[in-house]
């Protein structure tokens, strides 16, 4: 199924950003708190498609005064939920051929957990996972622990009480050896060194035919209004990085957040909406958890560019 069939799967793109923030936020929404998982521990344990993993963090950082944000220190609730969808074997974009094996995806704002990089590595050609500077340490650690190969699963160790889900080939762990680590600053805008990650057309010509992303993913990135401009305009910049003329399949844009401020969240949907096609994830291809009224949401965008003719017909 090409792009344009899965965005009519999608149903009604959304007009009026307003009007769909006045309707999410007129639902019952389950309360999440602030949405952190645990924001007091130190070792994380959970399991996402049957997959083990053992997530470090940094509470004594979460609630440091570092003036340019500490969020990214722990894991948040939402993010092992959409980890969960995007390997779901009913994901609508990896079951008709949107994203797959030859897939490059990129992540805003990983954390310290590398989470969804570590689930959807397996599934890929490439993950790149960024975020700034102070998460990185951590996130190395988080990557390269629950990447060693043990006939014991995750750690070398066998686990301990939490549910195994899915097939017994899946339980074990897995090569990430595609997941690349880039500090990269949205309120900066330095994507200076993205182009050099991505791969191109032709090795002859990497500038004038560049491959560029096949999606660009956040979790849970917007929590106040000074972040929307430049996380929305770093959502532009890269998606415009694909370089392969009017055959080039556009770069998607899958944006899960929590319902939390009606403010902040129209004032990211406006913006977004200004540069990108906008679409929400409807209840029948998302799995349970990020389902109506559970205080989750996920939007897919495309950029507004010429270069990209769908066909709405």
């Amino acid at each position: 199924m090409p792009l344009q069939g899965v965005l009519q799967f999608l149903g009604d793109e959304i007009i009026d950003p307003e009007e769909e923030s006045f309707l999410l936020f007129s639902l019952a929404i389950s309360s999440q708190n602030l949405g952190f998982v645990d924001s007091k521990a130190v070792i994380v344990e959970l399991s996402i498609a049957g997959q083990d993993l053992t997530i470090h963090q940094s509470p004594t950082i979460l609630s440091s005064n570092r003036k340019k944000g500490t969020t990214g220190a722990v894991l948040w609730k939402i993010t092992p939920l959409f980890a969960e969808w995007m390997v779901s074997p009913g994901n609508v974009l990896f079951q008709h051929g949107v994203l797959g094996p030859e897939s490059t995806l990129l992540e805003l704002g990983c954390g310290i957990s590398g989470v969804v990089g570590l689930v959807l590595a397996p599934k890929i050609n490439s993950f790149i996972a960024t975020d700034q500077d102070y998460v990185m340490k951590l996130l190395g650690q988080n990557i390269a622990e629950n990447s060693r190969p043990s006939s014991e699963g995750f750690l070398g160790r066998k686990s301990k009480g939490r549910k195994q889900t899915g097939p017994a080939n899946v339980r074990q762990a897995m090569s990430t050896d595609n997941i690349r680590l880039v500090p990269l600053d949205w309120e900066l805008n330095s994507l200076a060194t993205l182009p050099s990650l991505l791969p191109a057309a032709s090795p002859d010509s990497p500038g004038e035919n560049l491959l560029g992303l096949d999606a660009v993913l956040a979790c849970d990135c917007i929590y106040n209004e000074s972040l929307i401009k430049p996380f929305v305009q770093t959502c532009a910049d890269i998606c415009s990085l694909r370089k392969g003329g009017s055959e080039a399949r556009p770069t998607l844009c899958i944006i899960a957040q929590q319902l939390r401020s009606s403010e902040v969240f129209e004032g990211w949907l406006v913006a977004f909406h200004e540069l990108f096609r906008v679409w929400r994830v409807p209840d029948r291809l998302l799995t349970e958890d990020l389902r109506e009224n559970s205080g989750f949401v996920v939007h897919v965008g495309i950029l507004r560019n010429d270069q990209y003719k769908l066909d709405d017909s």
